[in-house]
């Protein structure tokens, strides 16, 4: 039955004079998704698992993926996007500064106290690489550019109240504008991808960590760190990370027509924000995992905060400096990202509180 409905219609694609596209319309897709988001984390399940359950739905199930969390393809975070370059796989998720330096421009929206909240912030960072910095991933085809919610402190024996605080810490951070943050602020930086974190602070290679609430359980920071220091939003969000997700360029442009309409439908400015305040969303749970423990949260006000901005804003200036030496304009980038966190959101998006202590 099935070898007479093929014949059928392959004999009318005949008689259309369009031999071919029968079948070429009929094209499946399989893509192969990486990351090393942990397989529980709320990013693979809400983000990345939702993103591609709704592309297959959307193509009719002519996209499939394999989905691999947790870099189980192999190799290290640093190299997901090259992997994407290169056709290893054919979408990862990653942050661009794990490799320092490469993509310079985006660094803008890691530098201290830019964010406001992560929908509105990961529209801005969509709308200004289209715009000022359209070659910064020239090597593939970018689907989506998000950041995550407000950064904040985690530490194992010392509450975060004021910047002096972090004197004599050994502080990871997730990127070379984050790091060189630490670092002004009075702490040790340490430079570490997302899935070092457990092992270090377990062996105390770490004091602590720069990570938002909501990826605290997938890296078990809420068992491994009793503090945890985030900031009032009237005063600003510490730092945010931003994040690419990108597809293989071949394999893109290798898509029938219809099955590109829909990776478009499912990527750019909307989806960026969805992205961003999906993750943010994650921020409730990722608290709650902390007082559930009867951590200690400490909210730094506002008056507080003019001294975090004022020793992290020498990150500001070098980053502006070293725009201006690769022939960028640093204050006309600055002022850029800055007037498109304010067009897509003025305000930072409160964090959900549950009951903390004060301490």
């Amino acid at each position: 039955m099935i070898q007479r409905r093929t014949l059928l219609q392959s004999t009318a694609a005949v008689a259309l004079g369009a031999p071919a596209l029968t079948g070429f319309a009929q094209q499946t897709v399989t893509l192969k998704f990486h990351t090393f988001m942990a397989p529980l984390s709320n990013v693979w399940l809400n983000m990345h698992k939702a993103w591609m359950n709704k592309v297959e739905k959307d193509s009719g199930g002519r996209i499939k993926f394999e989905a691999y969390p947790a870099m189980q393809l192999g190799g290290t975070p640093p190299q997901l996007y090259d992997q994407a370059k290169d056709g290893v796989v054919d979408i990862v998720w990653t942050l661009p500064g794990n490799t320092a330096g490469r993509f310079p421009r985006i660094e803008v929206f890691e530098l201290p106290f830019m964010m406001n909240n992560a929908e509105a912030t990961s529209k801005a960072y969509w709308e200004y690489v289209q715009t000022v910095a359209p070659d910064e991933f020239k090597d593939t085809h970018v689907l989506a550019l998000q950041v995550h919610g407000p950064g904040m402190f985690h530490t194992k024996t010392r509450q975060i109240k004021t910047a002096d605080d972090l004197k004599g810490l050994k502080m990871r951070g997730p990127t070379r504008q984050i790091t060189k943050m630490l670092g002004y602020l009075g702490a040790t930086p340490v430079g570490m991808p997302l899935p070092g974190i457990p092992d270090a602070l377990s062996k105390g290679t770490i004091d602590g960590a720069v990570i938002p609430w909501e990826v605290v359980p997938s890296v078990k920071v809420n068992e491994l760190t009793k503090f945890h220091s985030e900031f009032d939003p009237a005063g600003g969000a510490l730092y945010t990370t931003t994040f690419v997700m990108a597809m293989n360029k071949a394999k893109y442009n290798s898509l029938p027509p219809d099955l590109k309409k829909v990776i478009d439908a499912n990527s750019g400015l909307e989806t960026s924000g969805w992205l961003g305040k999906t993750q943010q969303e994650g921020d409730i749970a990722g608290r709650k995992s902390a007082t559930d423990r009867n951590n200690t949260v400490y909210t730094i006000p506002p008056a507080d905060a003019q001294e975090f901005r004022r020793k992290a804003r020498l990150v500001e200036v070098e980053w502006m400096e070293d725009m201006n030496k690769r022939g960028f304009d640093g204050r006309k980038l600055l002022d850029t990202a800055r007037s498109l966190i304010e067009k897509h959101g003025k305000s930072a998006a409160a964090p959900a509180k549950a009951p903390a202590k004060k301490g």
